[in-house]
């Protein structure tokens, strides 16, 4: 075979490309990959085969919330900053990743009522309802709920960040108080209202956003705020729906592992919004 041929059918390895790791980083090293990868412990004796899937399908979108708090913070720390650019940048990659964080579902969904049976007693009490980065990024978001917090006192770390994010203002309140600070009429009610309670619809609000909405040149980087966190919510509440949809063609309308009623539960979430103006101000819109 000639030398072209030997090239076509595959790639040499080129003299330049590192090859002794003994004094370099690698790549194995800087992910930190025997870490990452020995992080996979299946429960069920024998083995199954499909518990390997459930455990790497929560593990990964346990590192796509990570990184969601992590847009999230900074979002909210520019916005208080009146840098609102970099802001919508942040909010930008936040939905490429909610974007993930919905799609994964089809891959579990590929668990059928039998397999997942064959697995679920091993989960025991355990459940996605106590992801605490889950419930960070709803108090992030506005769905605040002090009565969460019981569910992390086995875990002091998890109760703090919890509790630190609870007593903090949310992303839109950043958003309110930045509006506020430039000369938008947002009540004071709102600007003063406890942030440790759920977000609760302002009439009032409305119009500063309908004033928004009926001029969006005027008001372009506002206006973009906005629509960027209708976004979020949108993909928010596919993430809820697909999740509801799992469930229920995996188990039915039967108990949740961590005590809920399940998909009863689960449906209830979707009536939760966190940025109620950005709704009720497009029955305004002309």
């Amino acid at each position: 075979m000639s030398d072209d041929a030997v090239d076509r059918a595959q790639r040499v390895l080129e003299e330049g490309i590192s090859k002794d790791f003994s004094q370099a980083m690698s790549y194995g090293a800087y992910l930190d990959l025997d870490t990452l990868l020995s992080a996979q412990h299946p429960r069920s004796e024998p083995e199954q085969h499909d518990e390997l899937l459930f455990i790497v399908q929560h593990q990964v979108a346990e590192l796509w919330l990570k990184l969601l708090l992590h847009e999230l913070r900074s979002a909210r720390a520019l916005v208080a900053a009146d840098e609102l650019a970099p802001a919508l940048k942040r909010l930008a990659r936040v939905k490429h990743v909610q974007k993930q964080l919905v799609e994964q579902w089809d891959v579990l969904a590929t668990l059928t009522p039998s397999e997942y049976a064959q697995i679920r007693p091993y989960l025991a009490t355990s459940s996605g309802f106590q992801s605490h980065q889950y419930r960070a990024v709803e108090f992030l978001l506005g769905n605040k709920n002090a009565d969460m917090l019981r569910v992390f006192e086995h875990s002091p770390r998890e109760h703090a960040v919890l509790e630190r994010l609870l007593r903090e203002p949310t992303l839109y309140d950043e958003f309110l108080r930045f509006l506020a600070r430039r000369g938008h009429a947002v009540p004071e009610a709102v600007l003063g209202r406890d942030v440790t309670q759920p977000y609760r619809l302002d009439e009032d609000l409305v119009e500063v956003f309908a004033s928004v909405y009926a001029a969006p040149a005027a008001h372009w980087g506002v206006y973009e705020t906005c629509e960027e966190l209708v976004d979020i919510e949108d993909l928010f509440q596919q993430w809820r729906f697909r999740h509801l949809q799992v469930v229920t063609r995996t188990i039915g309308h039967k108990q949740g592992t961590g005590g809920s009623s399940g998909v009863a539960f689960l449906r209830r979430a979707l009536d939760l919004t966190f940025f109620p103006e950005l709704y009720a101000v497009r029955v305004r819109v002309e």
